[in-house]
């Protein structure tokens, strides 16, 4: 478990050498779960991606769901970070563009984890931790009250229920189109986001 320090608490060079290596895990893993995805990566993985044995890696976290879970609250910080950095003037469905470029940026360097399968072991272990429940109901109701606001301005369309809007900007997180844009050669990775960004909020009408 990670200390907790106080500004009148002075960290010991070992205590923070701990912390730097598992930052590193924690660096490793979330760039493993977006190339990989969690199935996939195995504790081997993180190690060597580490430079560290294996058995240093148990020292810091237990198991494979337990480093993961660490890995996606990192991840939901690091939104509700970039959420409350957004300017205050910002009308609403800018803030969500932005999001969603954000997101779709991280996807394409693969620093955005891919989001586990219903029947992943990941998943229940992610249900019942509760800074994981926490960050999401943080981050959901922002991105919510956005939504709210720009189906009010006629930006989003009001019939939509805003949780379908929701899970629809949470998915381009994991858009495997991102994969395949890149695959293909054709674009440049700035091009893809953009390209993303328009078919996510303009749909595909000529209208």
């Amino acid at each position: 478990m990670r200390a907790m320090s106080t500004p009148s608490t002075k960290v010991s060079f070992k205590e923070q050498m701990h912390l730097a290596r598992e930052e590193a895990i924690l660096q490793a893993t979330c760039r493993l779960l977006g190339e990989k995805a969690y199935d996939a990566m195995t504790m081997d993985d993180v190690a060597n991606a580490v430079g560290i044995a294996k058995a240093s890696l148990y020292k810091h976290f237990s198991s494979k769901e337990e480093l993961c879970s660490a890995a996606m609250v990192q991840i939901l910080a690091r939104v509700r970070t970039y959420l409350d950095g957004l300017a205050a003037e910002m009308p609403p469905l800018e803030k969500l563009q932005a999001l969603v470029r954000w997101s779709l940026e991280r996807l394409i360097t693969n620093e955005m984890p891919l989001l586990p399968s219903r029947n992943s072991s990941l998943r229940a272990v992610l249900m019942a931790n509760k800074d994981y429940l926490n960050g999401l109901v943080t981050v959901s109701d922002q991105i919510g009250e956005w939504i709210v606001q720009a189906q009010a301005q006629g930006l989003i369309n009001p019939t939509l229920p805003p949780l379908v809007v929701l899970y629809t900007l949470y998915a381009r997180a994991c858009d495997p189109v991102v994969t395949f844009l890149k695959d293909g050669g054709q674009y440049s990775d700035a091009e893809i986001v953009e390209l993303v960004v328009r078919t996510c909020f303009d749909g595909l009408s000529a209208r």
